[in-house]
This record gives C-alpha cells, sequence and structure tokens, in this order.
C-alpha cells in the first residue's frame, strides 16, 4: 500500500487579532471581553480600554489602573504612553487550558481615586500548531476469517491538543482490496476510525495485512499523523468477551495514594482453551488516563500510576477492552470521579499597598488584594479578617476581592507603626489557612504645636556681666517628628514698648540659649521680662510662647557716699562742742548713702583718725560722732577726726569724711536725749532722698545765715566782732546718681544747729551749741518748739 503525502510550502504566518467588545451591564457593575488568537506576539495591540469604558483621555493614567489576574499572571499590560491594553506575553492556549473549551482567562481592571473594579475576560481562540498523533505507532488487529463483509472494526484514536475544528476531523486508510475507512463521533465530540470490511478475508491466501491509517485536523492547510495497522488473520472464533457491566462509575478521592486499587472490571468469554484466555486493556485511551492509571491484564484491576488532583482533572473516563486468544474483544467504560480533598491552602494576591499613610485622614486605604482558593465545595469558601484591636477594617469590594481601610483618623504620636496580618482561611476539614504580614507606617502631620518645659521661666544674672554672656536656656518639644519638630526659637515683641529688648537680650534660634547682649546695671534696671516663641517648621507653622523674667542681682559696685557733711564745700565744716559736755555727747552726725541694695547698702561707721584717741567714738550703726569722756581743759581745742563709712559687700567698699570738731567754753549743757528716746520722735524716712537733700541744705544755709547776721549785729553795738564758727553748706540738691531711688538707703534724718553765745569776763566764747532734730512729715513739732524755746531763753551775752 502507498502513503498519500501532501507537500505543504510555508510562507511566513501573519497574525490576524480578532478583538470583540462586549460591556456588560449587570448589577451596577461593568464586564468586558476580549478575544485573541493563541500564540500572538508579545506587545500585540488587544484593545483600546479608554475608548470601551468610556473614559476620558489620559482616566486610565490618573486612576492608575492596573490589570490583575488570578495567581498573580500578567498576562495583559497597559502601553504606559497611551494605556492602551497589550499582550504581555504569547499565549499557548493548550498550556492555559488544556482541552478546555472556550479557553477563558478572567481578570479584573482596578482603578483608583476612587476604587472601582471592572470585570473582565480574555478568550484564547486556537490556532492549529498541533497535528494529530497516534499514541501507538503500530495498532494490532486480530481479524478472524470468518468475519462477514461489512463487520466494523474500531481503531485506536489520535490524539490532537488542538480543539474545535483545529483537532481530528478524519481518518483515510491506505489503498487496499479488503478495507475501507468510516469515521464516527464519540459522545465527548471526538472522532474516531472504524475499519470496515469490504472483502472475505482468507487466513491462507493472506495471513496478515498492514495499512497506513492517517488522521487529518481541520486546519488549513490540515496537519496529518500516522500510526500503521497489523492485521492478523485468525482461525474462527465464535464467542466474545463480554463484562459483566458496560459502565463501571467510582469516585476516588485526590489524596490517594500511588498504586491504590481504583476498581477492577471482570469480563468472561464462553469459548474455551485459548480462545476464553482473556487480557484487559486501555482501547482508545488519552495520555491523561495513560499516565495516571495502570490495568492488570490478567486480574483486571485498575491501579494508580500517580497522584490525582482535583483542581486540574476532576474527572476520567476510561475505556478498557477485554481480548479473548481468539481475536475477540468486548468492551466496556468506567467512569472514575475524582473527589476534593482539603490540600490546597487559600492564596492571597496583593494588587495596591501603601506602606506609608498619613495620620489624621480617615478612611485611607491601605490595600486592595483578592483571595481564591481552587479547592470545591466547603474547601473553597473562604474567609478574611485582621487582628482584632485594630484602628483598621476590610471591606469586600467584589467576588474574593478586599479593601483594606483605616477605621478612623490614625495618630502617629499615640502609635507610629502597625503590624497587621491579614488571615485567609476555607472552611474544608482541615481548615488550611494563608497568613500575609503587612506593616503600615503612619507618616506625621503638623499637628502638635511645641510645648515649653515651663509656662514662664525665671533667670537671674548678676550686674556688671560681661556682654554676651549666657544667662539661661529655654527648652520646647514638638510631638510630632522630621521637620514638623524642628523648633526654631525667637524673641517677640516686648509688652512695654519702653524696654529696649533687642540691646539687651538675644536668643540661640536652634537650641534656645539666651545671651545678655550688654552689661546690665541693677541701679538703672533691677528686672525686665519678654517672650520668647518657639515655632516648628511644618506647613503650616504651629508655635508657642513662653514668658521669661530675668531679674539683675545686685553686685557691690557703689561705694558709700556721703552726704553730711559734704567734702566737696569752700570751707571745711567745724562743729563746735562746750568742755563741758559729759561723756556720749552728741556732736554730729556722719550721713551717707549707698547705691546697691540688701547687703551690699548696709553701711557701717568707724572711727579712722582722731587728733586724740580716745576723745571721740562713732556709733558704727548710725554714724553719730559722740564724746567717749568728759572733756578737760587739757584736752586740745581743734580736733581733726576721719569717720571710715564701709558698706557690707564683697569684697566692701568705703568711704571716709574729714571732721573738724572745736571745744568752746561758756556754753550752757543742752539736754540731750538719749538715741533710745529720740527713735520715737524721729520722723520716717521720705522715700525721696533728694527732698531730704534740698531741705537740709536749705535748713542748714538760713540758719547759718542768721546766726551770722544776729551776731554781726549785736557785736557791732558792743563796738566788736566776734568771731562765730561756720559751717557753709552749698546750695543746690545732689547729683541724680547720689539718690536712693528705693528707699533703702541709710539717709532717714536731718539736721540743724542753734548756737547760744553768752560772754563773759571780757571774754567771747561759745558757751552752747544744741543741735535740734525737726521732722520733716511735720511730726515731733511740740518736742522742738519747747527745746527751742528753752534755747532762747539762755541765749545772750553776760
Amino acid at each position: 500500500m502507498e502513503m498519500v503525502q501532501t507537500k505543504v510550502h510555508h510562507k511566513k504566518r501573519q497574525v490576524v487579532i480578532f478583538i470583540i467588545l462586549i460591556i456588560l451591564w449587570e448589577a451596577g457593575s461593568e464586564s468586558i471581553q476580549y478575544s485573541i488568537l493563541e500564540e500572538t506576539e508579545s506587545g500585540t495591540f488587544v484593545a483600546n480600554l479608554t475608548k470601551d469604558l468610556g473614559l476620558r483621555m489620559g482616566e486610565l493614567a490618573a486612576r492608575a489602573a492596573q490589570v490583575v489576574f488570578k495567581g498573580n499572571r500578567q498576562y495583559l499590560q497597559f502601553d504606559p504612553e497611551t494605556y492602551d491594553l497589550l499582550l504581555n506575553e504569547k499565549l499557548d492556549r493548550e498550556e492555559l487550558c488544556g482541552s478546555t473549551e472556550p479557553c477563558v482567562l478572567p481578570f479584573q481592571v482596578l482603578l483608583k481615586n476612587p476604587v472601582q473594579f471592572i470585570q473582565g475576560e480574555l478568550q484564547l481562540q486556537d490556532v492549529n500548531d498541533h497535528a494529530p498523533e497516534f499514541l501507538e505507532n503500530e495498532i494490532l488487529l486480530k481479524i478472524s476469517e470468518s468475519s462477514h463483509t461489512g463487520t466494523a472494526f474500531p481503531l485506536k484514536i489520535a490524539q490532537d491538543l488542538d480543539v474545535g475544528s483545529n483537532t481530528v476531523q478524519n481518518y483515510t486508510i491506505s489503498t487496499n482490496f479488503h478495507f475501507h475507512i468510516f469515521t464516527r463521533n464519540r459522545s465527548d465530540g471526538r472522532k474516531y476510525p472504524e475499519l470496515v470490511l469490504d472483502k472475505e478475508l482468507d487466513r491462507e491466501e493472506q495471513p496478515e495485512l498492514r495499512l497506513t491509517l492517517t488522521a487529518l485536523d481541520g486546519g488549513s492547510p490540515p496537519k496529518t499523523g500516522t500510526s500503521q495497522v497489523l492485521i492478523m488473520v485468525l482461525d474462527i472464533n465464535d464467542n466474545a468477551p463480554e463484562f459483566a457491566r458496560q459502565l463501571y462509575e467510582v469516585q476516588v478521592p485526590e489524596n490517594s495514594p500511588i498504586g491504590s486499587l481504583v476498581i477492577t472490571v471482570s469480563a468472561r468469554d464462553l469459548d474455551a482453551g485459548t480462545y476464553g484466555e482473556l487480557s484487559y486493556s486501555f482501547f482508545q485511551s488519552s495520555n491523561q488516563v495513560i499516565q495516571a492509571f495502570e490495568v492488570n491484564t490478567v486480574t483486571g484491576d485498575i491501579r494508580l500510576k500517580k497522584m490525582l488532583d482535583f483542581e486540574e482533572i476532576r474527572s476520567y473516563r476510561i475505556e478498557i477492552e477485554a481480548s479473548d486468544g481468539g481475536g475477540l474483544s468486548g468492551k466496556c467504560t468506567v467512569a472514575i470521579e475524582v473527589t476534593d480533598v482539603n490540600d490546597n491552602a487559600p492564596e492571597l494576591t496583593m494588587s495596591l499597598l501603601m506602606n506609608d499613610i498619613p495620620e489624621n485622614t480617615p478612611d485611607t486605604v491601605v490595600a486592595i488584594f483578592g483571595i481564591s482558593d481552587p479547592d470545591a465545595g466547603d474547601n473553597g469558601k473562604m474567609m478574611c479578617y485582621i487582628q482584632d484591636h485594630l484602628p483598621f477594617l476590610l471591606k469586600i469590594t467584589v467576588e474574593n476581592f478586599y479593601t483594606l481601610v483605616t477605621e478612623g483618623a490614625l495618630d502617629r504620636e499615640s502609635r507610629a507603626k502597625y503590624n497587621i496580618t491579614i488571615t485567609v482561611t476555607d472552611m474544608g476539614t482541615p481548615r488550611l489557612k494563608t497568613e500575609h504580614n503587612i506593616t503600615v507606617l503612619v507618616s506625621d502631620v503638623n499637628d502638635n504645636a511645641p510645648a515649653f518645659t515651663q509656662t514662664s521661666y525665671t533667670l537671674s544674672v548678676r550686674e556688671n556681666n560681661s556682654p554676651a554672656l549666657h544667662i539661661g536656656t529655654v527648652r520646647a518639644t514638638d510631638r510630632d517628628a522630621g521637620a514638623n519638630a524642628q523648633v526654631t526659637y525667637s524673641l517677640l515683641p516686648p509688652l512695654d514698648a519702653h524696654v529696649p529688648l533687642a540691646s539687651l537680650v538675644s536668643i540661640n534660634p536652634d537650641n534656645g540659649h539666651l545671651f545678655a547682649l550688654r552689661s546690665l546695671d541693677y541701679e538703672a534696671l533691677r528686672a525686665f521680662e519678654f517672650r520668647v516663641g518657639a515655632a516648628d517648621r511644618g506647613s503650616p507653622a504651629l508655635s508657642s510662647q513662653a514668658l521669661v523674667r530675668v531679674l539683675v542681682a545686685d553686685d557691690n559696685d557703689n561705694a558709700p557716699f556721703v552726704l553730711y557733711p559734704l567734702q566737696n564745700a569752700s570751707a571745711p565744716c567745724t562743729e563746735l562742742v562746750p568742755r563741758a559736755a559729759e561723756a556720749g555727747y552728741l556732736v554730729t552726725k556722719v550721713v551717707a548713702v549707698d547705691g546697691d541694695s540688701g547687703q551690699n547698702a548696709w553701711l557701717s561707721y568707724q572711727l579712722l583718725k582722731a587728733t586724740e584717741p580716745g576723745l571721740f567714738g562713732v556709733w558704727a550703726h548710725n554714724g553719730e560722732v559722740r564724746t567717749a569722756r568728759l572733756l578737760s581743759e587739757r584736752d586740745a581745742a581743734k580736733h581733726r577726726l576721719v569717720v571710715l563709712v564701709k558698706d557690707n559687700g564683697e569684697p566692701p567698699l568705703s568711704a571716709s569724711v574729714t571732721l573738724h570738731v572745736l571745744l568752746a567754753d561758756g556754753f550752757s549743757q543742752p539736754y540731750l536725749p538719749a538715741p533710745e528716746a529720740e527713735a520715737p520722735d524721729a520722723a520716717p524716712a521720705t522715700p525721696l532722698t533728694v527732698y531730704l537733700v534740698v531741705a537740709l541744705a536749705s535748713v542748714s544755709s538760713l540758719f547759718v545765715f542768721s546766726v551770722l547776721v544776729f551776731v554781726a549785729v549785736r557785736l557791732c553795738r558792743r563796738g566788736g566782732a566776734a568771731t562765730v564758727g561756720r559751717c557753709s553748706v552749698p546750695e543746690g540738691p545732689f547729683p541724680g546718681h547720689l539718690v536712693d531711688v528705693s528707699g533703702t538707703g541709710t539717709l532717714s534724718q536731718s539736721y540743724q544747729y542753734e548756737v547760744c553765745l553768752m560772754g563773759g569776763s571780757g571774754t567771747r566764747e561759745f558757751k552752747c551749741l544744741k543741735p535740734l532734730v525737726p521732722n520733716i512729715m511735720g511730726e515731733g513739732v511740740g518736742t522742738d518748739t519747747e527745746d527751742n524755746s528753752n534755747f532762747r531763753n539762755h541765749f545772750g551775752f553776760n
């Protein structure tokens, strides 16, 4: 016999793409369908998705469109410029779908802002890229010579991985005189060949025949596959084997071990001898059956050759042939149903993940993901959840697609990081689960103003400080992070416009250090207040403020100043003391002030030098100069005393004053109250020392002038001139810088003197020198008036 060979000249194949767009609107969702030929080159245009979905130009890019396939496969992609839908890789329909027709790959188009899901299907159309192929290169067929014409003998089919019209459509047999081929349809749609006897066989004439069986598919041009058919002519055998049942049905769990028994088929043959000996085998079985099962040729046991997978193939249909020794055979069908076992854990496919989300923004999308489980029934039902007590929610969007969103506004200062475990579990027995861990970081928003550690600060600095001295630090903290927590310090405009804050202090904007810009003077400025501000670098910036009070501490930088007696007078001040004065007689009082305060202004007095030591003494606390003992005729008439005035500072400062004392005879003994008696009559010090100084100078000048005039008149009448001790005090106020503005100085009283002159035995001497202590505020007037009256009664010359 001859084989028919057809020579086909192959030209370069041009791929024709068929695109079918179907937009379905069901229950408020969108669905699109596209169709494309398998083996199409990667990058081939599939569809203009913008036009198909009725979107604006550029909206797909703006909404970050994404194509999601099951199992993290990416069969389609977007053109980065036009966002047309392109083929991402060359697709093989037989690899993806096997014999399943139609071959549909579901996908979803994910749009963001707002989130929207669009269901889609990509249908792969088969191309004729596989030729028919027989599982055996030679088919052995035993036919009895007693077979009648017209008898049909089924042959094994050819396998073709293509589907539809591209699979096997026809069979032919090489030219011969005894047989022709007839193509029939099986119940599953496949075609199989039958060899029909046209002329009776004669074993003695021709014991065997060899024919060529050719299978042709429906492609253009068609592809072919061949197998040799060896026909052995047998002697007559009149009983064919018969199975107990024509259809065997069995269920096999997919986790059954290799070698386990599936089912046993049994047939019988009424013939005897070799014609009654049966042999079992697969008949017209596919590669899938041959790879998964094996049949014992003697016993008919069907066992597993490999592990079954329900998710891959759910059922098998096997044709079993029982052949006797005479060439006759019987057939039965075994229907095997693979039952599902929960052997697949759920799968989670992450489509969108936002690891960094801002605080204070509720309902923020954190992640979008899909879940799947290839198992069936309860084994394929799933539920998804996250841990409790987290501010996140899982929302189901479309079937098996979830969105993870924030339940409310997050606060980074309370918690900046969340570890979320997404758990997907099926409902099978035992339950299988998949966990997916994600970490969400909460980014900072400038929602916290800087806070000072204290609402007010009190700083102390000694006067006469060096410029640029660090006097203290203010500190503010910000609970935010990054630039939002970077604090800058500044001085705020002073509340008192008269305070020259810009020339007093400065602040380091980075660390809040405060510096004194110049030397401070306690006597000029004892304290001042100002506000400091702390602002972060967020947008918008937040700020706060604190009050700073600076206290200037006194330094002993002012020496005592003697108010009385003044040392810059044109003539020295001479004090008159009667020789009849008793011990403790008040000669005069040294009055001094100190511009400092506190213990720096506490003054003490001491007698530094004296013409005759031991004759006079100075009270240490009030500066009163008194006689230390009774005077005698042997004491010199003139005395020079140097009184030292010293403050209590560290180191102490001092000033000295020189007193001239003249001892005079002939004065009456005045009544001198003790210092303790004078104290109640003394007037409290005026708060304005300038008034005291002016009053003292005026009264003293007026008194001296009156005495001089009075003495001059009396002396003129007697024709002689008497010399009177003078005490000149310059008029006018004291310099302002010597005035104790606070009233804490040591000058508390002013003094004036009335002089009594009495003459006797042709001598002209001062007999009485009486000090008077007037009250500036008008108190104690009666006492002074009485004393003055007594004084006037004794004033005169003998």
